[in-house]
């Protein structure tokens, strides 16, 4: 898909054909979008294909005069059961006239841009919005990382009861997850201190402090993905002996009423044998007397496992 954006008048506006100062949106693009683009553009093919690889790393690379910064944004997986946050590459290529952005799904970063929800959002100024895209991108694994949180500490409380595997499975998706986020994060540090550091893009004095604001964005970001994770492996194996545990006293439970169930049923058997002589067997209380003997039985081996805390 090939989208094509432009700001006039404070107002991001949708065109049909490219112009100077415009933003070309690509989401997995055919090759004759591609191949538009690269003719129309000049814009160097590896360029354009390098965030249509699920595997491509971050980084920085300069061609002529155009910039490719590949970082990598995340986004949410939906299954039936379970959320699983992973990352995808974005790629941000700079020419002299235009911005260009690749990805492989809808960036829910890239959303609030063509939602026009950003204030002193243009397309023209390429590096300021190159530095806004960065910002929302540290911003969104800020919030993702606070879900994540939120998730594994409802799980936790579900863990107490538990005694199924769903709830330690949803843990180790969550931290699955915290591991692509956290090697997405410590690559996206290395390119925007890149960024600082080189002079090829250019950095107006009004966006060095949002460039600056970008890395301490990443840097939280990143603190707290570790800090997570810390928590998160530290808990899996805790949890994994709370559900034993729930299972062993669940047994125990049902092994000790098996216990007082057996009681009267041997009672039940003996008299059942079609033998002579049984205790009680020609009083016409009999019935009663061996009842009562083995609800008394039953009520002293009950005590018994009671005070041992069988129960």
């Amino acid at each position: 898909m090939l989208d094509i954006f432009k700001t006039i008048d404070d107002t991001l506006f949708t065109l049909e054909e490219i112009e100077e100062g415009a933003w070309i949106n690509l989401v997995d693009p055919t090759p004759d979008e591609l191949d538009f683009i690269e003719d129309k553009l000049s814009v160097d093919r590896d360029f354009l294909r390098a965030a249509l690889d699920e595997e491509e790393s971050a980084r920085l690379d300069t061609e002529n005069d155009q910039v490719l910064i590949l970082v990598d944004t995340p986004y949410v997986e939906k299954t039936d059961e379970h959320i699983i946050y992973e990352t995808l590459p974005l790629g941000i290529i700079i020419t002299n006239k235009n911005i260009i952005t690749v990805c492989l799904k809808n960036s829910i970063v890239l959303d609030q841009f063509e939602k026009n929800s950003i204030r002193t959002f243009y397309t023209y100024k390429k590096y300021r919005f190159l530095y806004q895209i960065l910002y929302k991108n540290a911003q969104r694994y800020l919030l993702y990382l606070r879900q994540i949180d939120r998730m594994s500490n409802y799980v936790e409380k579900q863990l107490h009861e538990s005694m199924k595997n769903k709830e330690l499975i949803q843990l180790m998706d969550l931290e699955k997850s915290l591991v692509y986020i956290t090697t997405a994060l410590k690559a996206n540090q290395v390119v925007l201190e890149k960024i600082l550091r080189i002079n090829i893009i250019k950095k107006y004095s009004e966006d060095e402090d949002l460039l600056e604001d970008v890395i301490i964005e990443n840097k939280q970001a990143i603190e707290m993905a570790t800090i997570y994770s810390g928590i998160l492996s530290g808990t899996m194996d805790a949890f994994a002996s709370v559900i034993s545990n729930n299972l062993n006293i669940v047994m125990k439970l049902l092994t000790s009423i098996t216990i007082l169930m057996a009681i009267p049923t041997m009672f039940s058997s003996f008299y059942g044998m079609n033998v002579m002589n049984l205790p009680f067997a020609a009083s016409p209380y009999g019935f009663w007397i061996v009842l009562g003997i083995s609800v008394l039985t039953s009520g002293i081996v009950g005590f018994v496992l009671a005070k041992k805390n069988l129960f």
